[in-house]
Order: C-alpha cells, then sequence, then structure tokens
C-alpha cells in the first residue's frame, strides 16, 4: 500500500531516510539527506511546500519518497527503498503513483536529480523511460 503521508510521519520519514541513505556517506558527493532534520520535514509537510508517501509492506512502513510541485511539474527527491526489499518493483511502484498523482493534477512533466555515482539508481530510471537531461555531478531526469 502507499499513501500520502502527513505531518505526523515526519519522524517515521526521517527515520526510513537515514537507514536508506547512510549507505551513500562516503560517495563522491554525499547526499544532504544525512544533515536533514525531522523539524525541517514537518514544516515542509506542515506548509504545504511538499508532500511524502509512504510505502507499507505487510502493513509496516517500509519505504518513502518526498515530493513538490512547481508551475508544470512534479519534482521528487529522497527516494528511499530499504536494501533489503530492493529489486521487488517498490521504486517503480512508487515511480508509477507519482506519474499518475502528476496526471491528476495536470503536471507534465516530472523531474529527480540522482547521484552519477550510484549507477543503479540511473539504470532504474531509464528502465522506466526517464531520460536524462542534464549532466553535472548529479544527472537530472
Amino acid at each position: 500500500m502507499i499513501r500520502l503521508a502527513n505531518v505526523e510521519d515526519a519522524l517515521l520519514i526521517h527515520e526510513i531516510m537515514l537507514s536508506v541513505f547512510e549507505e551513500y556517506r562516503n560517495i563522491d558527493v554525499p547526499s544532504g539527506t544525512l544533515n536533514e532534520t525531522i523539524s525541517s520535514i514537518e514544516e515542509a509537510l506542515g506548509n504545504g511546500s511538499e508532500k511524502a508517501l509512504l510505502c507499507f509492506l505487510i502493513n509496516v512502513p517500509h519505504d518513502t519518497v518526498r515530493f513538490k510541485f512547481g508551475e508544470k511539474s512534479l519534482y521528487f527527491f529522497r527516494l528511499s527503498v530499504c536494501p533489503e526489499a530492493r529489486r521487488r518493483g517498490i521504486a517503480k511502484s512508487i515511480l508509477s503513483w507519482l506519474e499518475n498523482y502528476a496526471k491528476e493534477h495536470r503536471i507534465t512533466e516530472i523531474w529527480y536529480r540522482v547521484q552519477m555515482s550510484i549507477p543503479q539508481n540511473i539504470q532504474l530510471y531509464q528502465s522506466v523511460g526517464y531520460t536524462v537531461y542534464k549532466e553535472k555531478n548529479r544527472y537530472t531526469f
């Protein structure tokens, strides 16, 4: 099951993100995820500047993603799938949920930035039809 998160879920979102992104702590350009706080997530969810999803496996919150809207786009970030749940289609299910949500809100573009040093993530996005828009130290899809 995938559902929109609420402000009360900020601690859970934070815990999931930290557990997932810890493995990337020592890459060339470390993710800013490890420096985020529960209160920054609460504030963003509370003031509506961003939204988040929680994905449940057997009624246990397991994975998450955060996103926000631009004028005609949806930008998602911090896609966090726990290592033990990978390669089960969870990330693709989350992406599909976001795509449907974007369509419902008449959004025509979806964006994400991914670390170039994590090729399996780049392969994931390309496998579902996302294309590279810009290369720098991160790919923008």
